[in-house]
């Protein structure tokens, strides 16, 4: 693994040259709230110490809402006219691996059975700058779903602090290889030594329960009253699913602009809502808060784990962070590592 050094001030040239050269540089936003578009490289914001952002930037790579293609009708039959291709390159600077490491979770259920083309073109036309995480409160728990606050997974380049203004910067993928070799005169050579020291400072947070264990108590305890308690308390907002980095779910719905003309459009969606299963009908085989709850927890560490091999949680702590209601996924998830432990 190559490994460079790169002063504050060259990181401030490097994304003037980003900027300069049609790259959408994203980057988090003043006092942690949200991701957004740099005006300019003044505006960079490398949070390594600071609380995570209070929503990914999932939408970035996933819209809220976006046009899959437009329709216009004719006499017997419609004209499908496609949405345009999103060819915009884009470079996430400064994700921590809690965000670094979504796009490839995502990835498998945007491929699975379908190849969304929307998601993959952004996906391929997107660097991940990372970097190490020197924070944690009582809400992060990446050390509990396969991560921790130095993993590189999900970064093409990988940022490690080394004092107030310099970083090592590993070259982890071929396409960031690619991506860095038109700026090296922006880098000098590395000290592994250095990054391992500096590496070696941070802390993960505390392993708060087994996600292997979850997912098997889980498969066998369908019907757990532990369910009706955590059910009891959620409101059904949404917010979980729409602050976390890896939730996808989605609805699709036609919208006519005229009588003869409209778009099909794909919104995002969430577990949580009591519409979300509900039948044309009048059935709802989710039809209260606890049972659309157990949909959360399980999909997150059953289901896309049995269909993916991977945890659908990064341990951010955002749903735990923003829920109305105090609702902490890691300790739903502790709780059911101490009920698993009883029997």
């Amino acid at each position: 693994m190559e490994e460079k050094i790169i002063s504050h001030g060259n990181l401030v040239s490097l994304v003037s040259d980003l900027i300069k050269n049609n790259f959408a540089v994203i980057g988090q936003g003043k006092n942690g709230i949200g991701w957004q578009k740099l005006a300019d490289s003044g505006e960079i914001n490398i949070n390594y110490k600071e609380i995570p952002s209070n929503i990914s930037y999932k939408e970035f790579l996933f819209p809220k809402t976006e046009s899959i293609f437009y329709f216009k009708s004719k006499k017997d039959a419609y004209d499908l006219i496609e949405a345009p291709g999103k060819t915009e390159k884009v470079v996430f600077l400064g994700a921590k691996p809690c965000d670094a490491r979504s796009i490839e979770i995502m990835s498998k259920v945007f491929n699975w059975d379908y190849k969304d083309k929307f998601f993959n073109e952004r996906a391929d036309n997107s660097i991940v700058i990372g970097t190490a995480c020197s924070y944690k409160d009582e809400f992060c728990f990446c050390s509990s779903v396969n991560l921790s606050p130095t993993s590189e997974k999900g970064s093409d380049l990988f940022l490690i602090p080394l004092d107030e203004n310099t970083y090592a910067i590993r070259i982890i993928t071929e396409k960031g290889k690619e991506f860095i070799q038109p700026y090296a005169k922006y880098l000098t050579d590395g000290n592994n030594a250095k990054s391992q020291e500096a590496l070696g400072k941070i802390t993960a947070p505390e392993k708060k329960f087994e996600s292997s264990k979850v997912r098997e108590w889980i498969g066998a305890n369908f019907e757990h009253k532990l369910f009706d308690t955590i059910g009891a308390t959620c409101e059904g907002c949404g917010q979980c699913a729409f602050v976390c980095p890896v939730c996808h779910c989605f609805d699709i719905v036609d919208e006519e602009c005229h009588y003869d003309c409209g778009r099909r459009m794909k919104n995002w969606d969430a577990c949580q809502f009591g519409l979300f299963t509900l039948h044309s009908s009048g059935h709802n085989p989710r039809e209260n808060q606890n049972k659309r709850y157990r949909q959360r927890i399980a999909h997150k560490f059953k289901y896309y784990t049995d269909k993916f091999d991977e945890v659908l949680c990064t341990g951010c702590g955002r749903c735990s962070r923003g829920c109305p209601v105090g609702i902490d996924i890691a300790q739903v998830a502790k709780e059911i590592n101490l009920v698993a432990n009883q029997v």
